[in-house]
């Protein structure tokens, strides 16, 4: 039904003046009629009691169906306002995955809290969730987005952009015989026990860790491999071995743990957002904008 015939019919329920609701339209007098005779041939059934020598009145069936119509066009209103949202993505569904230096940067509760505010109306479904376990999820769809350690290669369809960049520095006990030093050589570190999290992958912290080996001319192979840094940093402080970690676990390091800048070493930890390239999902779309708007220049 042609929601133009119903605004025509309720603003003539309203006024009960023909001249008047023309007026109100801004339409003649004569298209206001054929409008209300179209839509009582429709339901086959008069809407309005009208001759030129009484009141307009509504009749009973008419009556009735005003209260249907003003129903109906509240929703008809209400589905094109949340269509308009839709489409600029300030409502829906967004999947996202996280590591957990996304926490400790700050990465995600910044972007979490400017996304809030220009689209308060989207869902968000928050999940913990290692790098290749993101990649894999992304991939067949079950993540929208992830914040993750960035990959020289991603899988056909996802795309990342960096974000964050922080420095790598070495975590050990503070009674560790090296902590009072500050910085230390990589040398220094030929014969410490490393405690390596997310073992099994051969890019991010693995490689991170190779390099500095070969830097000090030794083998940083794994003593204790571990789930995550939490894992890794409570074994530190414990004297289990030393850690490379991102800068930004100092934040969550337990108390009796000293963190060392390595002579010479310049590698950094990426942190990028990473999403399908053929994403569909305004929402999806609008919040992976949002983050590379707000983190753009800055900690890189």
């Amino acid at each position: 039904m042609d929601s133009r015939l119903l605004k025509a019919f309720v603003a003539l329920a309203e006024d009960l003046h023909f001249a008047r609701t023309a007026d109100r339209l801004n339409v003649a007098q004569s298209v206001l009629s054929d409008q209300l005779k179209k839509l009582e041939t429709a339901l086959g059934v008069r809407l309005l009691n009208r001759n030129k020598r009484s009141a307009v009145t509504l009749t009973d069936a008419g009556a009735v169906f005003l209260r249907e119509a003003v129903l109906a066009l509240r929703q008809l209103e209400r589905a094109e306002s949340v269509g308009k949202l839709a489409a600029r993505g300030e409502i829906g569904n967004v999947s996202l995955g996280y590591i957990g230096s996304a926490v400790s940067t700050g990465l995600l509760p910044a972007a979490l809290k400017r996304f809030r505010v220009n689209c308060p109306h989207v869902d968000m479904e928050i999940t913990a969730m290692e790098t290749p376990r993101q990649l894999e999820c992304l991939y067949d769809g079950r993540l929208d987005a992830g914040f993750l350690r960035s990959r020289s290669r991603y899988p056909d369809g996802v795309a990342a952009t960096v974000v964050k960049r922080e420095p790598l520095m070495i975590a050990l006990a503070s009674d560790h015989p090296l902590a009072a030093s500050g910085i230390v050589r990589p040398q220094a570190l030929r014969d410490a026990a490393f405690i390596v999290p997310q073992f099994s992958e051969s890019e991010g912290f693995a490689e991170n860790l190779s390099n500095l080996g070969r830097l000090g001319g030794f083998d940083a192979s794994p003593r204790h491999r571990v789930a995550d840094f939490m894992t890794a940093l409570c074994m530190a402080a414990a004297g289990y071995g030393v850690v490379l970690v991102p800068e930004s676990m100092k934040s969550l390091a337990p108390a009796d743990v000293a963190f060392l800048r390595v002579a010479g070493y310049h590698e950094e930890a990426e942190l990028a957002i990473a999403y399908r390239t053929r994403e569909n999902a305004p929402s999806v779309k609008r919040f992976v904008e949002t983050t590379v708007a707000l983190f753009a220049g800055v900690g890189v």
